[in-house]
This record gives structure tokens, C-alpha cells and sequence, in this order.
């Protein structure tokens, strides 16, 4: 046996502490060059291993196990939706890993994709004015009473599996009265109010729809903000003034709003400028410009965008755009902190892309029912 253990110590002659190569003395081996990987490589590698091994590499020292624990409890990035111009296998394209997996969703053949939330998806039929709730990776579906929808956006608060899920779209009757239409799921009709405005509100596809504590948050083609409260019935105009624009063509295409713990964010963008970041201050009534996110990182979609904040380093502070570049090996990203897009020598007009195409949707807790 002191034979066995006089073997394994000659296998072990070093050990890492604090990321630096000490000799069995404790004392530090100044033959060998200290090991100290970036912080957002070393979440990177551990990101890649199983809870027990996660755990047992975060013993290693006090700045492993940091990294260890902030990756541990890290949370998924959103995953890209395609949607096929013909046929029904759908791609869907994860950007951590920039892999890319299929379905085949006959079910939704001949539908229009509306808005996405919580793994759910909701769709619109022209042809039956059906329109109904799709989880593509459970295959449920829930259906929601006929409506005609036009040129306005759509969107719910919750899961409609959850009491709290409301559906809601809102069009302009006149440039002073807007129809607004609610429906909660299992009613057997939409509930559809007029409200005066007191500035004008014109609807567009193009128009911006957020669900955030409660109430519906929409962006209008001109930037006005309007709100609506479910609970109390109520929809008004907010004297927000639209963020400062591009005036540059398509300008009021190339916008993006998303919500995060009760935060309202709108990304405007447009080919010849750098994206501009902004978050809603609603006690001054403004629309302030953010130079840095914070650690967040925001996914922008014309119908649906996320914002995530506990995410691997590589991504955070990132807006990262449902569109893949180079066959699939880079998802198109504008990084804050260096001023630029990813991948490189690339000219987006955001206005100018087809806006039913693909979507954010919160990624699968299991991938086995993937071709």
C-alpha cells in the first residue's frame, strides 16, 4: 500500500491554487508559467459540464467556484425560429452552441407567426381567421375565436395554459379612435372596445407590442406610446416624446422593443448608423439613451424580442438579431462595448427584412424530439 501511494504522489506532483501551478511544497513553482484563463473563457468551458462535475470543479479554488456558481445558475438564450417559404420543416438555430435543429410542423401550414412568449407561440390563418396558440415542442395547440386582422400586431400576456393570459390587438378607426380587441383563452369571442385618443395613433405591422406587469405597452409607427390595462379597462396616449430618429428611410421599419423585470427598452436602427439603445423613464416621461447594458443582453425581433440578464459573458451586453450569417456559424450581433457589428463589413437594414420570418422563442428543456 505505501508502495501504491508513493506511486500516485509522483503522478501528482503539482496542484492549481487560486489558478496558479504550486509545487507539493506549497510553494509556487516558478518554473512553470501561471495559469489564469479569461473570466469568459473559464465560464465558457464550465457552462459545458454536468451539475456533479460543475460542483466538483468549483472546489478547485475561490475563483473557479465564482465562476462555477454564476455559470450554474446561468440562464438559456432564447433560440431563432425559421419559418420555410415552402414545405413544413422548420428550423430552429441555437446561438450559444450555433447549432441548428429540426421539426416538422405540418400544423402550422398556411399560418402567419404573431408573437412568442414563455415557449409559446402565437399564430394567425388568413384564410379562416383562425387564430390560436402553438407549442412546437409539445405539439399543443389552443384555439382562440375568429378575428380579422389586418395591418395590426398581436400579442399575450402569459402562457395560455396560465389564468393570467389575455390576448390583445389594438387598430386605429380613425387617427383619434383606436379598436381594441381582448380575449382571454376558453371565451367564445373577442371583446373589442373604441377608445378615444388625445394625440393620433396610426396601427402598422410595423408597430411595437410588449405584455409587461400587467399592461400592454405599444409603439406606433410615429413613436407615440401607448397603454393599455386589461384590469381596468383603460388605454391612453402617453405625453412620452418619440426617441430622437435617423430621419433616414425606414427608420420607423428598423425599431425593437423588449421588456425586463418591469423595464421598458426600444432599439432603433437603420443601414447607415450604429443602433441606438433606449430605456423608458416613466417618472420624467422620457426615453433616455443607454450607452452600456448593464450585463443585459437583448434579442431583436420585429414581433417578439427578450432581454436576458444572467448569460454566459461572451453575450452579455450584445443585441443579437434573428439573423444567421455564414451558413449558419454566426448569429448577426452589435456589441455595445466595441461599437460594431458581428460579423464584420456587414450593412443591415433592419427595415428593409421580411418581418415574418423568424422569431425568438425560449429554448426546449429536452432536444430528443429533434430530427
Amino acid at each position: 500500500m505505501a508502495g501504491r501511494r508513493k506511486k500516485r504522489s509522483k503522478l501528482l506532483p503539482e496542484t492549481i491554487r487560486d489558478d496558479k501551478i504550486v509545487a507539493k511544497s506549497g510553494q509556487s513553482n516558478d518554473q512553470q508559467p501561471e495559469l489564469e484563463l479569461p473570466a469568459e473563457i473559464l465560464e465558457l468551458i464550465l457552462s459545458q459540464l454536468s451539475l456533479r462535475d460543475n460542483i466538483r470543479a468549483s472546489s478547485v479554488c475561490k475563483r473557479w467556484r465564482a465562476a462555477a456558481t454564476s455559470v450554474r445558475m446561468a440562464d438559456k438564450p432564447p433560440w431563432i425560429m425559421f419559418f420555410p417559404k415552402f414545405g413544413d420543416l422548420y428550423e430552429f438555430y441555437d446561438p450559444s452552441q450555433r447549432k441548428s435543429y429540426w421539426l416538422d410542423l405540418p400544423e402550422l401550414n398556411g399560418s402567419r407567426i404573431c408573437y412568442a412568449k414563455e415557449g409559446w407561440l402565437l399564430f394567425y390563418k388568413p384564410r379562416t381567421k383562425r387564430i390560436f396558440f402553438f407549442c412546437p415542442y409539445t405539439r399543443e395547440l389552443i384555439k382562440l375565436p375568429r378575428l380579422e386582422l389586418t395591418y395590426q400586431v398581436v400579442a399575450f400576456s402569459a402562457a395560455p395554459t396560465s389564468s393570467s393570459c389575455i390576448a390583445f390587438t389594438v387598430k386605429h378607426v380613425s387617427p383619434t379612435v383606436v379598436a381594441i380587441s381582448t380575449c382571454h383563452p376558453g371565451e367564445t369571442e373577442w371583446t373589442t372596445v373604441n377608445y378615444q385618443n388625445r394625440l393620433p395613433f396610426v396601427s402598422s405591422i410595423w408597430n411595437k407590442l410588449v405584455s409587461c406587469n400587467g399592461l400592454f405597452y405599444c409603439l406606433s409607427v410615429t413613436g407615440w406610446l401607448g397603454i393599455y390595462d386589461p384590469d381596468k379597462g383603460t388605454w391612453g396616449i402617453h405625453s412620452v416624446p418619440p426617441p430622437r430618429c435617423f430621419f433616414v428611410k425606414n427608420w420607423w421599419k428598423g425599431k425593437f422593443m423588449a421588456e425586463h423585470n418591469g423595464d421598458i427598452f426600444v432599439i432603433y436602427t437603420c443601414s447607415v448608423v450604429n443602433p441606438v439603445t433606449y430605456k423608458l423613464d416613466r417618472v420624467n416621461k422620457v426615453w433616455v439613451e443607454m450607452e452600456s447594458l448593464g450585463g443585459m443582453t437583448l434579442f431583436a425581433n420585429f414581433l417578439s424580442s427578450y432581454a436576458k440578464t444572467d448569460l454566459l459573458g461572451m453575450m452579455r451586453n450584445n443585441i443579437f438579431f434573428s439573423k444567421v450569417r455564414f451558413y449558419g456559424k454566426r448569429c448577426v450581433s452589435y456589441s455595445l462595448a466595441s461599437g460594431r457589428y458581428y460579423p464584420r463589413k456587414q450593412c443591415y437594414d433592419w427595415g428593409e427584412q421580411d418581418p415574418f420570418e423568424s422569431i425568438w422563442i425560449d429554448p426546449p428543456e429536452d432536444l430528443s424530439m429533434f430530427l
